[in-house]
């Protein structure tokens, strides 16, 4: 038996990135992105799924698609702030105790994996689950652009507690380095508290929104999984996920 009840799936999207202007509603095979990250965490069967938009095109957009939108305050400081103030709008009474944050820009994320980052929320005292993968590929363990979990997971564990999360190539000696997926599955309760809280000093150095938790002593669980899901920030990572797409389908 899981320690709550009703989940729910809300994916933020802007479509002001600095690095892909209109991200949100690049085509991908005929079809926006946000489209296809809708469709995933549709099959996840997890619950049921809304967009964060902070613009009337995406939101016209996911309407035309026969999926559900709202739209929110474009100057929202965070994903994670307009994913709490689409749970308010979606539902004023509390119906949803867990929300999942799925990024908009992970057009070929499996459905399993969304499904995995309710695994760390069978624990009562934790209040953020989310999810990493092996690092295989060595060069990454040096790139300040792979974010690293760092939990100390047994031979054969698949859950463990988060003691902090780095650009850094950390912790030093032998053993596996684990890539975080910024993939979030918040209680209620720990995502009010967390919108609510000021900049931490880690969170601002690091420049890693997660480590706000951490720093205010909230427990953040990660889930291990096989795969890393390629997200999407560049014009070359928007064509990789196009030949990805069109191998899958």
């Amino acid at each position: 038996m899981t320690n709550f009840k009703n989940p729910i799936i809300i994916i933020p999207a802007r479509m002001g990135s600095s690095r892909l202007p209109g991200k949100p509603l690049a085509d991908l095979n005929g079809q926006a992105m946000v489209i296809h990250v809708m469709r995933r965490a549709e099959q996840s069967g997890v619950g049921p799924v809304y967009i964060a938009a902070a613009e009337q095109e995406i939101v016209d957009a996911v309407i035309v698609a026969g999926g559900n939108a709202i739209l929110t305050d474009p100057d929202l400081p965070s994903g994670s702030d307009r994913v709490f103030r689409a749970l308010e709008i979606v539902d004023p009474d509390g119906k949803y105790d867990v929300v999942i944050n799925l990024q908009g820009d992970l057009p070929t994320i499996s459905p399993e994996i969304i499904e995995r980052v309710l695994d760390p929320l069978t624990e009562d005292e934790v209040d953020i689950g989310t999810l990493a993968a092996v690092i295989e590929d060595k060069s990454e363990t040096e790139d300040p652009n792979v974010v690293k979990a760092i939990v100390g997971l047994q031979h054969g564990q698949r859950v463990g507690r988060a003691l902090f999360f780095s650009r850094a190539a950390v912790p030093f000696g032998e053993g596996p380095y684990y890539h975080h997926i910024g993939l979030y599955a918040f209680r209620r309760d720990a995502l009010r508290r967390f919108v609510s809280l000021p900049e931490g000093v880690l969170e601002r150095r690091e420049r890693l929104e997660q480590l706000r938790a951490l720093e205010v002593g909230m427990r953040v669980d990660v889930a291990l999984v096989d795969t890393f899901p390629d997200g999407v920030d560049t014009p070359s990572d928007l064509a990789r996920a196009r030949e990805r797409l069109t191998a899958q389908s």
